[in-house]
């Protein structure tokens, strides 16, 4: 300083030349940066495998079997009467002359396309020629017993017997009609045997139930035989038909549910299930592959997981803040629910194939098996979902992102109050609706209707003349206020609030220097 007297001038700023090499990214930045690449690099990996593991389990023949089974027995031919398909079916009456017509002749298929007679091996058919029935279809009923509901007194000389829905504790077990057969007896359900979830009431898995014979003839003498010992009754709540099929040609099973309901009501409700599920799970060399993927998938969990163990025990408290963190375990813990679904159901595969094929007279309950086959897929599916969700933990670095997660967390507050009042007002239109329409309209029949109809209504799909036929008052003032309200005020608002927000965080980022040239520097060194 003493060497610099006061005339002296100052040294010129440190102005970069012309030329000079920018500076690099700070070595803790640089570090992150890396160690972020480096993790998406592997989780694209395990993404790839996760992708290969769960469209592999799938194909575009289960549609197409699916397809070829519903036509069959749900859609009746155009040489057939009407009244005779499936979903035509509206009384006890209907329900056996699909019985004793569509579903024998879909069941077997006895004669070549020229009525040429088939030699069937081991008296086997063969749907579509192609699909080999396995073991019999089984039919079988619930019903509720006499004097389970409550009779007015003033109708006691009217009315002796009253069957009420179906429940559980009203079900009737006791021995009816010739009580020689076990369609006539009981059967208890198997502990794990899951029940079923229909229209009108959730049914078990007992009842009395009868395997159709091998032979069509004899079939139809059976059919008959019950009808005319009325083997359906006014107690009778619920029928089910099912049965299962084998494709060889592309290695799948299909099994099929057919439901007619007779609720309280009177009348009947027709509902289908038909799963085409890969039961045998490696058959080609494909299928091998497949199952390296699934290793892989298992050794990527076990890894992840002693990632997230090492990460819990760091942070502490400070770990459970971070939606990023709530994330990934969520995805391990699905990852290891489909696991373990994955291994269950193999194991019990392998177990009861050869059991239920022993007898060819029976019928073979593929159904449990092609129920967890289902919930691994959906399990499976709901998987891949987060894991794809997580890719935009890993892409937070770019701008545009930044900005979208930003704009979010920062109208969280305004958005929980606005959904409040919105769903005040939501919920409003939905009683009104179910009150006022819910005996006439399909739509507003259930509460839960209601709901997903007013969605509907404000996504501009919707059918105003039920509306009004079902009151011609407070139709057309229900359907305009709601409209007014909910699509022209309350959607406005909500857009309102996204956009500002978006505004405001757009402003802020524009002072922000941007890391996407930092980024593009590390991959360039």
């Amino acid at each position: 300083l003493r060497a610099l007297s006061s005339d002296s001038p100052l040294p010129p700023p440190p102005f970069p030349r012309p030329g000079a090499v920018k500076p690099r990214v700070s070595c803790s930045r640089e570090l992150e940066l890396k160690t972020t690449l480096r993790e998406l690099l592997i989780y694209i990996v395990f993404l790839t495998d996760l992708c290969l593991l769960t469209f592999g389990m799938v194909s575009t023949d289960m549609y197409y079997l699916n397809k070829a089974m519903s036509h069959l027995f749900l859609e009746p031919s155009s040489s057939e009467d009407n009244r005779s398909g499936f979903g035509s079916i509206g009384s006890r009456a209907d329900f056996w002359r699909f019985a004793e017509g569509p579903l024998l002749d879909g069941l077997y298929w006895d004669k070549w396309y020229n009525n040429m007679t088939l030699t069937l091996q081991n008296n086997n058919s063969h749907i579509y020629y192609e699909n080999l029935l396995l073991g019999g279809a089984q039919i079988r009923q619930l019903k509720v017993r006499n004097n389970t509901c409550s009779i007015y007194p003033y109708f006691h000389t009217f009315l002796e017997d009253c069957y009420s829905e179906y429940r559980y504790r009203a079900e009737d077990r006791s021995d009816f009609g010739l009580k020689n057969e076990s369609e006539w007896k009981y059967t208890s359900a198997s502990s794990l045997s899951p029940w079923y979830w229909g229209s009108m009431g959730l049914y078990s898995s007992g009842g009395y139930m009868f395997t159709l014979p091998k032979s069509k003839q004899e079939s139809v003498e059976k059919l008959v035989f019950l009808r005319q010992n009325s083997w359906l009754t006014r107690g009778t709540r619920v029928v089910f038909i099912d049965f299962s099929t084998y494709n060889a040609n592309i290695n799948l099973f299909c099994i099929i549910k057919l439901v007619v309901e007779f609720p309280a009501t009177g009348g009947a409700l027709t509902s289908s299930h038909i799963y085409s599920v890969k039961l045998l799970r490696y058959v080609t060399y494909y299928d091998y592959f497949l199952a390296s993927c699934e290793i892989a998938f298992c050794l990527f969990i076990i890894t992840f997981i002693i990632q997230e163990a090492i990460k819990i025990v760091k942070l502490k408290k400070e770990y459970f803040r971070s939606a990023w963190n709530w994330l990934d375990l969520l995805l391990l813990v699905v990852s290891i629910l489909a696991i373990a679904f994955n291994i269950y159901r193999t194991v019990e595969v392998s177990l009861l194939m050869e059991e239920l094929l022993s007898d060819a007279h029976v019928y073979p309950d593929f159904y449990f098996l092609a129920f967890w086959q289902v919930l691994y897929n959906n399990m499976i599916a709901v998987n891949i979902f987060f894991a794809w969700i997580k890719i935009f933990k890993y892409v937070s670095f770019n701008k545009t992102m930044t900005q979208l997660s930003s704009t979010l967390s920062r109208c969280a507050k305004d958005i929980t109050g606005f959904a409040i009042m919105f769903f005040i007002i939501f919920f409003a239109y939905a009683q009104l609706g179910y009150l006022v329409f819910g005996s006439q309209v399909e739509e507003f029949s259930t509460f839960q209707n209601c709901i997903f109809t007013q969605f509907r209504i404000v996504l501009g799909d919707f059918n105003f003349e039920t509306i009004e036929a079902a009151n011609r008052i407070l139709g057309p003032i229900y359907f305009i206020t709601f409209v007014f309200f909910v699509f022209f005020i309350l959607l406005n608002m909500f857009l309102a609030i996204i956009n500002d927000t978006y505004s405001e965080v757009k402003a802020d980022f524009e002072v922000i220097p941007s890391q996407e040239l930092q980024i593009r520097d590390l991959f360039r060194q």
